[in-house]
């Protein structure tokens, strides 16, 4: 039996909201048909996005949102999206598979729309590939001058007097497969001049401090090839480090736990050591993030030091290593209509909540993390059939999990531990708020947690009577969130019995003495 003992002395870090952020794309059917029905459809909506699936995100409260993509961001023009929607081109999306005319019916004021429903912050991506930095410039003008310009006014005519003040911005997208093809080193190229060009939105006003910062988010390297990540990430910034330095705030590095080994078979058939297969694929981003954490700062440490008169020397370069995209791709995808739709069951819960508490744990080296995709694509949390918006279970999960924000992780010693069972604890004040994930398709754990001085104030379980099974428009709520018995107490001792295939939050509230 596993003891799990916290220590609550011997803190991580604070874990940012941002891990819990999410990615949407002109992919299959996430955007169109997922989040966007116009305002003509019969389906309920807000100006044209679908009433049911803002109102689930909303409830999740979303951080932040990535779009356009993804490899759609390196064939999308900006001004495609923009004015009356009667009026905008309709252009090809061959992206993933897609194969579908796009509309354009979706852009910039959308996105914005959405983000401002659910509370999200955005994250857009530029086109690097087949666009130019004259492009860029001017998205980021139309999005945050305040000042009367051109850009602006055409911005206020479009609907919004009031600039969108976005912050985070992605440089280029796999600039080392679909965004170009590109080596670390013409890549930083690229980069110097984009990164260079960010206009600044610094005024003379002293009391005008209602400001866009700018956030430079490098294209960091595919997480899943283990030599050819280390090399781009040391060989980035070896190139980025000649002469003087353009500004970078974060390396968005990739990862998918794919699972291609078993063929094209349905995402909801699988056996026990296919089952394992998956489980044990999402535990390798641990071991990347800190690499590449590591690598990102042996790259800064190697940057000559600055010459001339101090008062032109810019400040030590930090740079934070965020994952804009991961989550299980399983083979079937390939072959399902709309591109890449995915069904979720437990299998697909359980690596979403411990990639998640790899994040947590990890909170100093990773500072955001987008799951792929939020919609209709690979590790949804909402899937859509019609006028039908299904919840999977990866969505019980980012909401059982939303306790973690903001909290302290904590240290855990665990002792005869289960190598099946995995636990992640956080404190935030005079609460501790505890994870039990049994990764066992088969067979229940029992698992003891000793935390002095403390009650148990509720639990949450996630589970399924079938690990196969999974939510579907006639069966919209099979796998929910229920609440979890408390587990039986003896001193500073609790006992938990976690059946198969589950994911666990408990509360407990601290003694003040």
């Amino acid at each position: 039996m596993t003891t799990i003992k916290p220590d609550l002395q011997s803190e991580i870090g604070r874990i940012p909201p941002e891990l819990h952020s999410h990615f949407i794309e002109f992919l299959g059917s996430c955007i169109y048909g997922g989040l966007w029905v116009g305002e003509d459809s019969e389906i309920p909506n807000y100006h044209g996005l679908r009433k049911d699936a803002v109102d689930a995100l909303k409830a999740l409260e979303p951080p932040v949102i990535r779009w356009p993509g993804g490899c759609y961001a390196d064939t999308y023009h900006w001004r495609d999206g923009i004015g009356p929607r009667e009026k905008r081109p309709v252009t090809y999306n061959e992206n993933f598979g897609t194969y579908e005319a796009d509309s354009n019916q979706f852009g910039t004021h959308e996105f914005m729309e959405l983000c401002r429903l659910v509370g999200a912050r955005p994250w857009l991506n530029i086109n690097l590939m087949s666009g130019t930095v004259a492009e860029m410039r001017d998205w980021m003008e139309y999005c945050n001058r305040k000042e009367g310009t051109t850009l602006s006014a055409e911005r206020a005519q479009n609907g919004s007097k009031e600039p969108f003040r976005v912050e985070l911005w992605g440089v280029g997208n796999e600039m080392w497969a679909g965004g170009g093809t590109s080596t670390p080193e013409s890549y930083a190229n690229e980069y110097r001049k984009y990164a260079s060009a960010f206009p600044s939105f610094v005024s003379l006003d002293p009391a005008d401090t209602d400001r866009p910062v700018m956030k430079r988010i490098a294209s960091g390297p595919d997480g899943n090839k283990p030599l050819e990540r280390v090399k781009w990430t040391k060989q980035f910034f070896q190139a980025l480090g000649q002469f003087r330095q353009p500004p970078i705030d974060a390396m968005d590095l990739h990862f998918y736990n794919w699972n291609l080994d078993h063929g094209m078979h349905p995402e909801t058939e699988f056996d026990e050591p296919e089952w394992d297969a998956v489980i044990h694929g999402c535990l390798e981003l641990e071991e990347i993030i800190q690499e590449q954490a590591a690598l990102i700062q042996e790259g800064l440490d190697q940057f000559p030091p600055q010459e001339g008169p101090e008062i032109f020397r810019g400040p030590r370069k930090t740079c934070d290593l965020v994952v804009g995209e991961w989550g299980n791709w399983h083979g079937g995808a390939f072959q399902n209509r709309p591109a890449l739709y995915q069904q979720c069951t437990m299998r697909d819960a359980i690596t979403t909540a411990l990639t998640l508490d790899i994040f947590h744990r990890n909170c100093r080296l990773v500072r955001m993390a987008c799951v792929a995709q939020t919609v209709n694509v690979l590790n949804s949390l909402i899937l859509t059939e019609k006028d039908v918006c299904i919840l999977t279970p990866n969505y019980d999960v980012f909401q059982m999990y939303k306790v973690h924000r903001n909290a302290t992780a904590l240290e855990l010693k665990l002792e005869q531990a289960d190598d099946k069972l995995y636990a992640f604890a956080s404190r935030k004040d005079s609460q501790v708020y505890l994870n039990l994930v049994n990764t066992d398709m088969t067979r229940e754990k029992e698992a003891v947690l000793e935390l002095p001085g403390a009650r148990c104030l509720s639990g949450s379980i996630l589970a399924s009577d079938d690990p196969h099974a999974c939510n579907t428009a006639d069966a919209p709520n099979r796998i929910r969130a229920k609440a979890a018995a408390l587990p039986a107490q003896n001193g500073s001792r609790f006992q938990f019995t976690l059946p198969a295939a589950s994911v666990h939050t408990y509360t407990f509230e601290l003694s003040e003495s």
